[in-house]
């Protein structure tokens, strides 16, 4: 895990590129005028969510998590508990940004169809967490503390 501020701004860079590029692509494909899609859109949501998710990693979400997770009652020692309730409250926090975030995008883009601020949020935001919790613990959780540990820190050493 990073050590530094230097640390935490690469692991923080690799795993939102992870998370963003997978969940703008599944955000993407959810909307039903697929064949309006351009190269355009989709670069400019990648870009634009890669950049709020990184602001929020490091400067809200991340934070808050850490804050959490050191302050529930558990054994620390425990480094796989740590991770867990670290990425469980990061997932919870990211999932309810980048959420509003997508509602902002989708209105932006075609409107709400109809439908209320709240149950759009509500859909948009159970349709991602369903999709980031076992992304995140399952896939680029792993991937990206290994491509860090490996190649990040291990520079550190030698």
């Amino acid at each position: 895990m990073p050590r530094n501020k230097k640390e935490s701004l690469i692991f923080g860079v690799i795993m939102c590129m992870g998370m963003v590029s997978v969940m703008a692509t599944y955000n993407l494909l959810m909307l039903e005028d697929l064949e309006k899609l351009t190269l355009q859109t989709v670069l400019t949501e990648i870009i634009a969510g890669f950049i709020v998710a990184l602001i929020l990693d490091l400067y809200i979400v991340g934070p808050l998590a850490k804050k959490l997770t050191f302050r529930l009652p558990f054994d620390k020692s425990n480094k796989v508990l740590v991770v867990l309730c670290m990425s469980t409250s990061m997932i919870i926090g990211m999932v309810f940004f980048m959420s509003l975030f997508g509602l902002l995008m989708s209105y932006l883009g075609h409107g709400l169809d109809g439908r209320g601020v709240l149950s759009a949020y509500g859909t948009i935001f159970v349709k991602n967490f369903i999709l980031a919790f076992p992304l995140q613990l399952l896939v680029m959780g792993p991937i990206v503390r290994y491509i860090f540990t490996t190649f990040v820190q291990r520079e550190k050493v030698a």
